[in-house]
């Protein structure tokens, strides 16, 4: 009889041979997948010829002398053995069967190593690993708390920490230096594949320290861990530095995806000289004409140009322009107005064709796609265009990671719902020294000292030289429309903090399950997280979250209510 047996380190064969011992022998006839055993033998080279060369113990077999069942093991509901497509919501209901499948076990091993690797640096640099309380007050980071009632303080809560900020920056006061954490956040918000409820970050502060002093850090963390834990993998240094105006303006995103081109580019001053109203309305109203050029698309057929229009209208576009330049001419001068296919080509001159053409550096046989309207829908439509056009034409290269630094980011913007002022970042950026004096007549020149690390279109990364004064961080929380009182209330413990003689400091957090999704080439977080919740933050192994009995309620002096039923 042969099995094969499997712990966390792999799979080995196991023979069980009853001219060796018959008992042993018999026991193993009533073995069945999954079940738990014990075995006692000897380790030989497989017969010749019998080796097994998927399996990196195939050449050697153990030749069992004893075995015991510990624990027999019902009929699994999929396969552990075999990489086989499994149904999410069923692999996350028995997600303990799931991390048995070698893939998830091997994640979750290189996961351990990316901590391990980040924790082994930081020590070297002389960074503590100081951990911070996981129930604190809750205050304004951006996304919704998780809230904690208190049973001891009826009617009082508290919140999980979305990021332990306000804590590390109280570490900077204390003299602590460099501190970081393996941090465990929380953030009530809607689920992506990127995003989960809680999620696990590198949460990192120094004192005394310029913006560049972070980024060469990060870099050296980040290219380090590739070159140590994916070595196959392309990393190109250094990393670039991009303004994020720069960004917005070539990819529509602040999160480019790197690993190609097709950079956007304004052709509005080419569309206001055609007859296409389209383009003149969008103009007239303050808008942009913006496009990108897809190489060799002029051949693309109706159906492809329908797949595309659709996705720009899905992305929130009014609508996609489509130009392709069809023939066999030897370059844009060559090209003549027969070789142009589009609707829009009889409201615009030859030339004008091969101007927008240029503008977007493109050749004959490729195809043109414009987007006109307001900027702050151009941009992001455009911008996903370009990545699905990446992705159709296989230039998102799975065994290259794009790093890049995105600086320079406006401090504050303005909400159009509410005309107030809110944080690009968050409210504790520290502004740039140079535009520190538009704060009051001019708050949206300010530029903040605020820094996002992406890679291959993830934000993976962010943070930034922090506000040490009690005076300037009480200006910005007052331009974010807070009263005195609230002030005090919400952030009280920090302008106190500040007023003790606290460093210029600043900071960053790494999101671990995204760069671990990235590096282990990924589609969800949820192939790297032991024990995921559901895109409808559920979890289905433990089916939570639940309800609580009335007693449970009582002491925190709480009540359910139905929605729409008046409460005090």
């Amino acid at each position: 009889i042969f099995i094969d047996l499997r712990d966390r380190s792999g799979i080995v064969q196991v023979v069980f041979n009853p001219e060796i011992n018959k008992e042993c022998h018999r026991i193993a006839s009533d073995m069945r997948s999954e079940f738990v055993l014990t075995v006692t033998g000897s380790v030989a080279r497989r017969p010749a010829g019998t080796e097994n060369t998927k399996l990196p113990t195939g050449n050697i077999e153990v030749i069992a002398t004893a075995t015991r069942i510990l624990n027999p093991a019902a009929t699994p509901p999929f396969y552990i053995n075999q990489e086989i497509e499994i149904e999410e919501n069923l692999r996350l209901k028995y997600r303990y069967l799931d991390l048995r499948r070698p893939r998830m076990r091997e994640n979750m091993v290189f996961r351990h190593r990316l901590v391990k690797y980040m924790r082994d640096l930081l020590d070297e640099r002389g960074f503590l690993e100081i951990e911070t309380p996981m129930l604190i007050k809750s205050t304004p980071e951006g996304a919704r708390d998780y809230l904690v009632p208190s049973r001891v303080q009826p009617g009082k809560f508290y919140a999980l920490p979305q990021s332990p900020q306000q804590l590390k920056q109280l570490l900077m006061v204390a003299g602590m230096e460099k501190y970081f954490q393996i941090a465990r956040c929380f953030r009530d918000e809607d689920l992506r594949a990127d995003r989960q409820p809680e999620f696990t970050q590198l949460d990192l502060e120094m004192s005394f320290i310029e913006e560049e002093d972070l980024l060469q850090l990060m870099e050296e963390l980040l290219a380090g861990l590739v070159q140590n834990l994916k070595p196959e993998m392309k990393v190109q240094r250094p990393f670039p530095r991009l303004a994020y105006q720069q960004v917005m303006a070539s990819y529509g995103c602040d999160k480019p995806d790197l690993r190609f081109g097709l950079e956007m580019a304004d052709v509005s001053h080419i569309a206001a000289k055609t007859d296409f109203g389209v383009f003149k309305n969008a103009l007239a109203a303050g808008g942009a004409v913006k496009g990108i050029s897809v190489p060799g698309g002029g051949a693309y057929t109706k159906h492809q140009l329908d797949e595309l229009r659709d996705f720009t209208l899905a992305s929130g576009a009014r609508g996609l322009v489509t130009i392709s330049l069809v023939g066999s001419a030897s370059d844009l001068g060559s090209l003549t107005m027969e070789m142009v296919k589009s609707v829009v080509a009889k409201y615009m001159t030859l030339e004008q064709v091969q101007e927008t053409a240029r503008h977007l550096g493109a050749r004959p046989g490729d195809l043109l796609l414009l987007v006109a309207g307001k900027l702050e829908e151009v941009n992001p439509a455009l911008g996903a265009l370009r990545a699905e056009v990446g992705r159709r034409l296989g230039l998102l290269v799975k065994d290259r990671l794009a790093f890049a630094f995105i600086v320079d980011f406006p401090l504050l913007a303005k909400d159009e719902n509410t005309g107030k002022w809110t944080s690009m970042h968050h409210p504790f950026t520290a502004p740039q020294e140079a535009t520190v004096r538009f704060l009051d007549d001019a708050p949206g020149k300010v530029m903040g000292r605020h820094y996002d690390i992406v890679c291959n279109g993830f934000e993976i990364g962010g943070g930034s030289i922090r506000i040490h004064t009690a005076e300037m961080q009480r200006k910005l929380f007052r331009l974010l429309g807070y009263a005195d009182g609230e002030i005090q209330e919400r952030f009280g413990h920090l302008l106190e903090a500040f007023g003790y003689g606290a460093p210029p400091h600043g900071g960053i957090a790494l999101g671990i399950d995204r760069l671990a999704m990235l590096l282990l080439g990924e589609e969800s977080i949820r192939e790297v997280i032991a024990f995921p919740k559901t895109q409808s933050a559920v979890d289905l192994m433990l089916d939570a979250p639940s309800t609580v009995d009335a007693m449970q309620l009582g002491d925190l002096c709480l009540k359910i209510v139905e929605e729409g039923e008046e409460s005090k």
